[in-house]
Parts: structure tokens; C-alpha cells; sequence
């Protein structure tokens, strides 16, 4: 009896300090391979704090920064991180949280108010991550697009045909003003709700924290997105890196699903 109590105790104790380190973000479920996964990023809003991009950019690719939500809501660390990002990093990115409540024409609206149209910025520098010898111009990745539930949604879920209406307005003002078709994040659950079949022609960023999306164990859970089908990867919700004070923790860890080259080519319109 006395044995049978200690090894409960044990796996007690072991799975406490596993939950403790796996909370602190010391360690995650996802630890992609580097050689598969070359090119990483971040994405980050006004809950990392104050951010130094000297720092948090070393050994990233890119970074996506929010900027606003719904019809009226701007990020109040946007500026400072789009300029500073755009400093330190070849390529950044910016992105809006799709409202449910709102039209996807003011949103566009919001958007664009916010964040300035440029495909690509005109000084040209020397990149760690560029194949040595070659250069690379600073590049503005396309607008990005993060749909998911929040508050009660998931519970109380919108209409597919609401969604739609103003989710095709918001995608297609975004695209005609920036000149690049948007990327779409979003979270499997919603994905395979309302996205399945819908918006392929749209670069999609994907959450999947516990394994790869195109992995067997994706499969077996149910949350599989083959390889062709998804551009990024949010791997990570609880990722610590240096260089950020005065906020949260925790930031979000993303990857892109190919090379440094295919990355340029397809979104930074690399010529040799």
C-alpha cells in the first residue's frame, strides 16, 4: 500500500513540475526543427510592452504587428513597433483582429487609416538570413486577417452568411488598396466551421499549438491541414524571448511553411 501511495505521489509530483514548466513556457509542446522550419517569426501587439527590436529581432525573419480590431480600435504601440521593426527586421507584417459586430467596410476603413501602403521600402541592406552575397529589399508582408471566436462567440456562434458578407469586404477593400490578397489566420475549430472550402486563394496562417498541422498526429485529433494548404504557423502562444519589458511574458511564435528563398519569392517578389 505504502509503495502504491509513492508512486501516486510521483507521478503527482511529475506531473505538477511538467504543468509548472510547460506554463512558465520553459518548454512546449512544439519544438520545430529548425532545418524543416528555417524561417521563424514573431507576432506581437501592445501586450509585450515596451519592445526593443534590436534584441527581439536577432535570429527572427519577421514579425507581424497588430494594429487594429473592429471599426475604431488601433493598437497604441503600432507606430512605434512598425517603424522599429521595419529598422531592424527585411520583412514585417501587419494585421487586424476581425470584429463580428462591425462592417468589414469601416473595418477596411480602420485598417488602412492605420497602416500606410507601401509593398516594399526602398533602402536595401545585408541580411543575416540572406543567402550570403545576395541583398534583399526591406518588403511589407500582405495584410493579415485574424478571425477566431473571442468573449461568447464560440458559444453564441454568428451566422455563417454574416460572416461572410463582411469578412469578402473587408478581404476584398484590403486587397485592392494594398494590392496583395490578405492572409488569413485563424484557429482550427473556426476553420473547419466556417473556412473549409472557402478563401483558398488566400495565404492562410494557422494555429496549431500541440503538434505540426500537417503532422500524423494532427490527423488522428483531427485538426490536419496538408501541406499545401497552409503558408504560416503559429506554433507557439507562450514563447520567451528577450527583448521586451513592461507586458506580458509570453509571446506568439510563428513559422513559415518552406525555405528563406521560397518566403522571398512568394511574398517579398525576390528577382535574381
Amino acid at each position: 500500500m505504502r509503495s502504491f501511495i509513492r508512486r501516486v505521489c510521483i507521478v503527482l509530483f511529475l506531473g505538477g513540475l511538467f504543468f509548472i514548466i510547460l506554463n512558465s513556457g520553459i518548454i512546449w509542446f512544439n519544438m520545430p526543427s529548425r532545418t524543416k522550419y528555417p524561417v521563424i517569426g514573431v507576432d506581437v501587439s501592445a501586450h509585450q510592452g515596451d519592445i526593443d527590436w534590436r534584441i527581439l529581432s536577432k535570429d527572427l525573419s519577421f514579425a507581424f504587428i497588430k494594429a487594429t480590431e473592429g471599426s475604431s480600435w488601433s493598437d497604441k504601440k503600432f507606430q512605434y513597433n512598425w517603424e522599429k521593426s521595419l529598422e531592424n527586421l527585411s520583412v514585417i507584417g501587419a494585421y487586424h483582429f476581425f470584429s463580428f459586430d462591425s462592417s468589414g467596410e469601416t473595418q477596411a476603413k480602420n485598417f488602412i487609416a492605420n497602416v500606410p501602403n507601401q509593398s516594399s521600402i526602398k533602402n536595401i541592406q545585408q541580411d543575416s538570413n540572406i543567402t550570403k552575397g545576395s541583398t534583399l529589399q526591406k518588403c511589407i508582408l500582405p495584410p493579415g486577417v485574424d478571425i477566431e471566436f473571442y468573449g461568447n462567440k464560440s458559444s453564441n456562434p454568428p451566422s455563417p452568411e454574416s460572416i461572410y458578407k463582411e469578412l469578402d469586404v473587408l478581404l476584398t477593400t484590403l486587397e485592392k488598396f494594398y494590392g496583395k490578397k490578405p492572409i488569413i489566420y485563424t484557429t482550427p475549430s473556426f476553420y473547419k466551421r466556417y473556412l473549409h472550402g472557402r478563401y483558398t486563394q488566400y495565404p492562410l496562417w494557422i494555429r496549431s499549438i500541440f503538434f505540426p498541422p500537417d503532422s500524423i498526429f494532427a490527423k488522428i485529433f483531427d485538426v490536419y491541414f496538408s501541406t499545401s494548404q497552409w503558408s504560416f504557423w503559429q506554433y507557439n502562444p507562450k514563447g520567451v524571448l528577450q527583448g521586451y519589458t513592461k507586458g506580458e511574458k509570453f509571446i506568439d511564435l510563428n513559422a513559415y511553411n518552406g525555405t528563406w528563398e521560397d518566403f522571398q519569392k512568394k511574398f517579398c517578389n525576390l528577382k535574381k
